[in-house]
């Protein structure tokens, strides 16, 4: 592993709370969508965000610290994939619902 991958929580430490606290904001919902959407790990500079660079920045610590997404360099790149199968295990429904219902409101 890169010495600058993050460290990533285990889904048995996580409490649905946290992840709905995550993804209460429509920005981190939107990023939640298309990682749904993406076969492929996507740089953190590949969304179209209407935020800062570092409002970003947090917004993917937030969405990683509550175990929906993995973050890992790609030379200088760092790339995130959801952790759809280890979410779903945990949490049966709760992402393709989130996706569902932010589809909804874009």
């Amino acid at each position: 592993m890169d010495d600058r991958t993050p460290p990533h929580p285990s889904l048995g430490d996580v409490t649905l709370q946290q992840i709905l606290e995550a993804l209460v904001d429509p920005v981190r919902r939107g990023i939640v969508t298309r990682l749904w959407d993406s076969d492929d790990a996507i740089k953190c500079g590949g969304f179209d965000l209407t935020v800062s660079k570092s409002t970003a920045t947090h917004h993917f610590n937030v969405l990683r610290e509550a175990g929906l997404i993995r973050q890992h360099y790609a030379g200088t790149a760092r790339m995130n994939t959801l952790r759809r199968d280890e979410v779903e295990e945990a949490f049966p429904g709760l992402l393709e619902s989130v996706v569902t219902a932010d589809r909804r409101e874009r």
